[in-house]
């Protein structure tokens, strides 16, 4: 199920997102980049993340690793390095399919930093959740606030851009880095203008660990 959640969904809602431009040309490609990385972010990656580590916990495993020679970071890395490689395939393809069908990005590398800088804070946010998931089945009802708040500020600051709320936009989770994948898009915004909308995520990332730190817990919860 987790394997499924992980590949589909994302894939048939990415795809929905980059078939209109082939109907509406003018349809933003900056926008539909942002939605499309939080899409596959968000549903692959994130809810993907807390799920795997609330069984890991619930079956023990997570303890059971404790007891080896490997550090924590070792262990949270083997669990969840998978899992994001995938992630980091899947929306590499989605993008080069959105580059093909409707033109590539402005700026490349500065893409590249914007989605990696999105894999880190769901990652980020993913370990924050799995502190208070107590199962599997808990992570369907933990996740959705922060999978459905991303994605929908990602459609939020992507199609109406930041003329208006623009610091609520920026400082919610995920603003930032939707505006960041738009400007790398569609270009026109100089560099140094957008390599601070990295602070905002990078914040986030911040809180998150900071409160994974505080919550997370290697035992079964009660």
């Amino acid at each position: 199920m987790v394997l499924v959640t992980m590949l589909v969904p994302p894939t048939a809602f990415s795809a929905f997102y980059v078939y209109p431009h082939d109907l509406i040309p003018a349809l933003d490609l900056g926008a539909t980049a942002a939605v499309v990385v939080f899409l596959v972010v968000a549903l692959g990656l994130y809810s993907t993340s807390v799920t795997t580590l609330a069984s890991r916990r619930q079956n023990l495993f997570l303890k059971r690793l404790r007891s080896t020679a490997a550090g924590d970071g070792e262990i949270l890395a083997g669990s969840l390095l998978p899992v994001t490689a995938i992630t980091v395939l899947q929306v590499t393809v989605v993008l080069v399919a959105l580059t093909v069908f409707a033109g590539g990005p402005a700026d490349p590398l500065l893409l590249s930093v914007a989605v990696l800088s999105t894999v880190v804070m769901m990652l980020g946010l993913g370990l924050a959740t799995a502190g208070v998931t107590d199962s599997p089945d808990h992570a369907q009802v933990t996740t959705l606030p922060l999978l459905v708040g991303t994605l929908a500020v990602s459609g939020w600051v992507g199609f109406t851009g930041t003329e208006e709320l623009t610091l609520l936009k920026r400082l919610l989770p995920g603003g930032s880095a939707s505006e960041l994948i738009v400007n790398a898009w569609n270009g026109g915004v100089p560099l140094g203008d957008s390599l601070w909308l990295l602070a905002p995520t990078l914040a986030w990332v911040v809180v998150a660990l900071l409160t994974a730190t505080r919550l997370f817990r290697w035992e079964p919860r009660r």
